[in-house]
């Protein structure tokens, strides 16, 4: 059996549609577990910003919601969507919420752990806002701790781009 690729996982987004990743073929993607009470839910502001400023470019930022930690996503889809788009204005794609870690991870987030594993190896998603950058090919080629910010990602992104 073949190794699957990032485009190959269904995914739900937050109007319960039902989908893969394959529309998001050719772009830099940047795929974020999010939560809409957390201290790192400022980093929706600075996500729309690279979002924005690349998105012409073959970029996207990809939101999944998930509450493992500390129960810190306890909205439902429409009132995720509604938090995020009146406080931080937030345009990129947002998903259903998601199990990141545990026996229900969802499979595109083991695909992520484990192709690009955390500090010491470890696969687990230890919080919110844990970034995984992916090329235009597909490769996942980076995983950014939930603390770096996304202004941080730009001149990786930038590189990306210009491959």
């Amino acid at each position: 059996m073949a190794t699957p690729s990032i485009y190959d996982f269904d995914v739900t987004t937050i109007h319960h549609d039902k989908t893969t990743l394959a529309s998001y073929r050719g772009n830099v993607i940047l795929i974020v577990n999010t939560a809409s009470g957390c201290g790192f839910t400022p980093q929706f502001e600075g996500l729309e910003k690279l979002y924005k400023t690349y998105k012409t470019k073959g970029f996207v930022v990809l939101g999944f919601p998930c509450n493992q930690f500390a129960g810190q996503e306890p909205l439902n889809e429409a009132g995720i969507e509604n938090f995020c788009r009146i406080n931080y204005g937030v345009t990129f794609p947002m998903f259903s919420k998601i199990d990141v870690n545990g026996v229900k991870t969802h499979p595109l987030y083991q695909y992520l752990k484990h192709q690009a594993p955390g500090v010491l190896g470890s696969e687990t998603i230890k919080w919110n806002f844990t970034k995984f950058l992916v090329d235009k090919k597909g490769k996942v080629v980076h995983r950014y701790a939930p603390s770096t910010t996304p202004e941080s990602i730009a001149a990786d992104i930038e590189k990306l781009l210009l491959k």
